[in-house]
This record gives C-alpha cells, sequence and structure tokens, in this order.
C-alpha cells in the first residue's frame, strides 16, 4: 500500500480536497480531448466514401458519368456498394477499436496514460497507410482499418482516463464532454473534405479524406510529449513526489502548496481505501476482480462493470452512428432527397452546434437528468421520423414537405443525443471505477462501446439495404431506433446515479452508500484522510485493548500506538473537524515523543 511506503497528512475539511480551478486545467484537457477527433472524423469520412462515385465504380465494376452526375446502366437507387461489403468496411475498425480498448487498461497502468495514448497514435498511422495503399483490394483496406482501429481503441479508452483523472472535480464533466464535442467535430471536418471530394474522378476522392488523419495523429501525439502524466497513475505506482509534481502542474498551483497536499492526500488514502477492499491477487485474478461483488451493492465492482458497459451499449443502440455510418447511403436509398452528401453535412453541423450545451448542462442539471430526459426526447423524434417515413414521406407520396419533415426531426433526434447521450456516456465511466480498476473498468466499458458499434455496423447495412438479402426496413427502422431508446431511459432511471460535483473519491463513497435513485441528495460528510485515520485509531485502541486484557497490565498504555479517545483528546486526529489528519501505517509500539512525534502517532508516518 502507497501509504505504508510514503504516508501523508491531510484534510478532514472538505472545502480543502481540490485547489481553485485555473486556465492551465481547461487548456490541458481540451488538448488531451482532441483525441475524439480519431472516432469522429473516422466516422465521417467512411459515411461519405461508401457513397462516392468513384469508389463505387472502385469496387463494384459499375461506370459513372461525371457530366450528368448519374451512373451508366444502372438505377440511381441501386448505384451502391453491396451490403456485405459496406459492412464490413465499416465494422472492421470497430472491431479493432474493440481489442485495442481491452488492451490499452492494462498498458496504461504498466507504463502510463500518456505513453499509451502517444503509442495508440503511431499504431493509428500505420494503419492509414495501408488504407491509402490500396486501390481496388479489399483485404488491403480492410486490414488497414483493423489496425487503424486497434490505435483508435487506445487512444479513446485512455484519453477519458487521463480527462477524468486531471480535471478539477467542479467542471470534469464539461471537460470530459469537450471529448465528445471533438468527435462531432471530427465528423464534421470529415464531411467538409469528402464535400469537397466527392465528384473526384481519381483516387483523390477518398485518399484525401483519409491522408488527413495524419494531422490528428501528429498534433496529440507532439503534444502529449509535453503534457504531464496523470498524478494518479503515479499514485497507483507509489510514486508520491512525481504525482506531488504532475498535481502542482494540472493545478497551477506551487508544488508546496496546501491545496497540493491535501488533494494528493485525498487520492492517497482513497487508493489505500480501496487497495484494502479489491484483493490482491495475479494478473488473471486481478481481471477476475473487476467483476467480484454484489449486484445488490451499488459500489460493487460488478455493478460499476455493469454500469460502464451498460451505459456505452444504449449509446450505441440509439442508433445515432447509423445516421453517422450510413446517412448518406440511407438517404440516396430513400429516393426522395436529391443531394444526400449535403443533407449529411447538415446533420453533422446540427450535431457539433448542440453538442456545446452539454458543457454548462451537465454541470447544473447532472449526469442522470440528462440521459433520463434525453433518452424521452429521442424516443418521442425517431417515433415521428418512422411515422412520417412510412406515410407522407414515401417516394409515391411524392411530398417534399413531408421530406422536409423528416430530416427536421432527424436532426432534432441528433440534438437530443448531442446535448445528452452522446458526453454524459463518457463523463460517466470515467468517474465510477475505483483506482485500482479503473484504467481496465473504463477500458472494458470502452470495449462494450466499439462491440456494439461493431454490431451496427455489420448489422445496418442489412436492415435498410435494398440488395439481395437485405430487409430494406428504409424509415421503418426509427421505430427499432425509438424502441431501444426506451430501455435507454429505464437503464439510466434505474442504475445510474448522479455524480456532479464530487471529486472521483467522493463518488466512491457515494456508491457505496446510496442507490442511484437517491444520489442526487447524497452530501460528502467526511474525507477519506479522516475516515482512514479514524479507523487506524480504532485499529490502534483495540490492540491496545487486545494487549492489556492478554497480560493483565495497565502500564502499556504509553507505549502502544494509541487509541482514538486519546489521541483525539490531542487533536491530532479529528474525523470530521477542520484540523489536518496525520495517516500512517496501524500502530506501532515504542515512545516517540523523542523524536517529535505524537505518542499514539503510527511510527511509519512521514509527512508528506
Amino acid at each position: 500500500m502507497v501509504s505504508a511506503l510514503l504516508p501523508f497528512e491531510g484534510p478532514a475539511d472538505l472545502s480543502r480536497i481540490e485547489a481553485p480551478v485555473t486556465l492551465k486545467a481547461y487548456l490541458i484537457c481540451a488538448f488531451a480531448a482532441c483525441g475524439g477527433l480519431f472516432f469522429g472524423y473516422d466516422t465521417g469520412w467512411i459515411n461519405g466514401v461508401l457513397g462516392m462515385p468513384y469508389f463505387i465504380t472502385l469496387y463494384t465494376g459499375y461506370t459513372y458519368d461525371y457530366d450528368k452526375k448519374q451512373p451508366i446502366g444502372v438505377d440511381p437507387t441501386n448505384f451502391g456498394l453491396p451490403s456485405s461489403t459496406k459492412s464490413l468496411m465499416t465494422s472492421i475498425l470497430s472491431c479493432g477499436t474493440f481489442f485495442g480498448a481491452l488492451i490499452a487498461g492494462d498498458i496504461a497502468d504498466f507504463i502510463g496514460r500518456r505513453l499509451t495514448i502517444i503509442i495508440g497514435c503511431l499504431i493509428f498511422c500505420v494503419g492509414c497507410v495501408l488504407q491509402i495503399a490500396s486501390t481496388n483490394q479489399t483485404v488491403l483496406f480492410v486490414f488497414g482499418r483493423l489496425i487503424a482501429g486497434l490505435g483508435v481503441g487506445f487512444i479513446s479508452t485512455v484519453i477519458i482516463l487521463y480527462m477524468s483523472e486531471i480535471a478539477p472535480r467542479k467542471v470534469r464533466g464539461a471537460l470530459v464532454s469537450a471529448y465528445q464535442f471533438c468527435i462531432t467535430v471530427g465528423i464534421l471536418l470529415a464531411n467538409c473534405v469528402v464535400y469537397a471530394t466527392q465528384d473526384r474522378n481519381d483516387t483523390g476522392s477518398y485518399r484525401i479524406p483519409i491522408g488527413v488523419q495524419f494531422l490528428w495523429a501528429l498534433i496529440l501525439g507532439t503534444g502529449l510529449f509535453i503534457l504531464p502524466e496523470s498524478p494518479r497513475y503515479h499514485v497507483m505506482k507509489g510514486q508520491l513526489h512525481s504525482a506531488a509534481k504532475s498535481l502542482a502542474y494540472v493545478r497551477g498551483q506551487p508544488i508546496e502548496s496546501e491545496y497540493i497536499k491535501d488533494e494528493l492526500a485525498e487520492i492517497v488514502a482513497n487508493h489505500e481505501y480501496e487497495m484494502q477492499v479489491v484483493p490482491q491477487t495475479s494478473y488473471i485474478g486481478s481481471w477476475v476482480a473487476c467483476f467480484h461483488g454484489s449486484l445488490r451493492k451499488g459500489n460493487s465492482n460488478i455493478r460499476r462493470i455493469i454500469l460502464g458497459c451498460g451505459l456505452q451499449m444504449w449509446q450505441q443502440l440509439t442508433g445515432i452512428n447509423f445516421i453517422f455510418y450510413f446517412g448518406t447511403t440511407f438517404f440516396q436509398q430513400l429516393g426522395t432527397i436529391s443531394n444526400p452528401f449535403f443533407i449529411s453535412l447538415i446533420t453533422t453541423l446540427v450535431n457539433v452546434l448542440s453538442t456545446p450545451i452539454s458543457f454548462v448542462a451537465i454541470e447544473y442539471l447532472g449526469r442522470r437528468f440528462l440521459l433520463i430526459w434525453g433518452a424521452i426526447g429521442m424516443i418521442i423524434m425517431q417515433f415521428i421520423v418512422a411515422i412520417i417515413g412510412t406515410t407522407a414521406g414515401r417516394v409515391e407520396a411524392d411530398d417534399p414537405a413531408a421530406v422536409r419533415a423528416m430530416v427536421a426531426f432527424i436532426c432534432l433526434n441528433i440534438f437530443f443525443f448531442a446535448t445528452t447521450w452522446g458526453p454524459t456516456g463518457w463523463v460517466v465511466i470515467g468517474e465510477c471505477f475505483p483506482l485500482p480498476i479503473r484504467s481496465r473498468g473504463v477500458g472494458i466499458s470502452t470495449a462494450c462501446n466499439w462491440f456494439w458499434n461493431c454490431i451496427i455496423a455489420v448489422v445496418a447495412p442489412y436492415m435498410v439495404g435494398n440488395s439481395k438479402g437485405s430487409a430494406n426496413l428504409g424509415p421503418k427502422v426509427f421505430f427499432i431506433w425509438g424502441s431501444l431508446c426506451i430501455f435507454s431511459m429505464l437503464f439510466a432511471y434505474f442504475l445510474v446515479p448522479e455524480m456532479k460535483g464530487l471529486t472521483l473519491e467522493q463518488i466512491d463513497k457515494m456508491m457505496e452508500e446510496v442507490s442511484p435513485r437517491k444520489s442526487r441528495k447524497w452530501m460528502p460528510k467526511t474525507t477519506f484522510v479522516a475516515e482512514l485515520a479514524r479507523r487506524d485509531a480504532e485499529k490502534s485502541r483495540q490492540q491496545w485493548r487486545d494487549v492489556n486484557a492478554a497480560t493483565n497490565t495497565a502500564g502499556l498504555e504509553g507505549g502502544m500506538g494509541g487509541g482514538y479517545q486519546e489521541a483525539n483528546e490531542l487533536g491530532d486526529i479529528d474525523s470530521y473537524g477542520t484540523h489536518t489528519v496525520v495517516h500512517g501505517g496501524g500502530g506501532g509500539y515504542g515512545n516517540q515523543q523523542s523524536m517529535g512525534r505524537d505518542p499514539y502517532e503510527s511510527p511509519n508516518t512521514v509527512r508528506y
């Protein structure tokens, strides 16, 4: 345990556990959030490229008249890649990210959060090179997307972990939401690039959108050489001095600041507390520990895993990535929209402009409120889209006003997602896991996101496609997405606690004490430093009683580590007051007064 090697002193005053928010904290998190560009940009360019005339002719052999802007010898609604090809090319990246997300947690614990993200950028670049190198070789293109997906899995997992661990608690939700905002910006940038290259009659039509991705890897990978490592990673490794330096940097405070000492003490105390709860076993055993505990207890590891994985699953099953992956080809197949690329650009713009609303809403309204009401909004919008699309919006009805209304409600559906489930799903998985399993918990949850992302990418083309073997549901698919949003709402209501305004350490305590439905009213009563001091004092008092009973001697009182009552009378241990608490090992023997110590303080204690 950390404190056995490097004990500390810290606050019992709740107001002193974190430094005031500075501009530097905002800038560091904003830069780290750029990792969302990888996910978003890939979603955007694959959506557009799959509908590009040159790309379609390259992989199908169809011919296209670029002057008249129409295919030759084939109906425009049938001019496209087969459902199987679209499914494979889209879903294989998600397959890579699934495995990348699972691996990333262990690597981040071994070499650090920062270096893991840099490695992810390098792997991603290798995948991009393979995709650019392909012409009509499906195998090479697909393999490149698989490798790129591995890199995105590293980045998407560890960025959330890194941001959650360095962001100040008062604005953590807003700053982690910036990750989702960068995803939307990435989708928008990709749509702009695709819109500019869609009519090119050469390989530049798809190679330019792919090649732009190198820029994101260069920016993020280079910048992370400058940024500090997560202080919580250093605490986990027992490197308290390095943790203090990193914490001082991200908080914009001198290393000798009382704020830095107090926050670091709370982080260490929480880590020690969790290490006592989580069994320390083999490598396999440590993975199994992620699934330990009772389903009835809100703070058990298995409940946290269900919370993280469930949120990521239901986020994908809202159907939002159906719009961003296959929106262009879906609008083409409807036969009622004249410029599908432009409509996709509009839906993406709505996504980008809506997401910043969550920066404020997530801190004022809370995570739980947004998830519940966001799901309700999406249920209503998606059912309206489905109803219009199967009635007045059909091709035979020839009703342009109905088609415009359908597009408008699709945009409103995107608005509800972008302000609620989009950012909040990422925020909560970064907050809900204790430090000993945090990297793996975030990794498993992110892998779950990519697993369901992959399922949707595989299945969706067959749901709406008009090729042989496809269901050709068309707008009726929104009945399915709307129905799934009902389950998203129920999940949020029964299983998602409110975490706004709490430190990561306080969230652990809240999940231990109250159910999700009562979590909004929960308030912290003490710090982990004070709690551990109280436990150690109780342990020492019990030791004193046991020895006294065994020897039937009253003269050992001065030699033992001391009792809670006696120590408290000296003012050195205060569980609920504002005195500084000194936390040590667990009691010891010998008279320490000659060393300037209180007789009730552990001889292991070395003040920070």
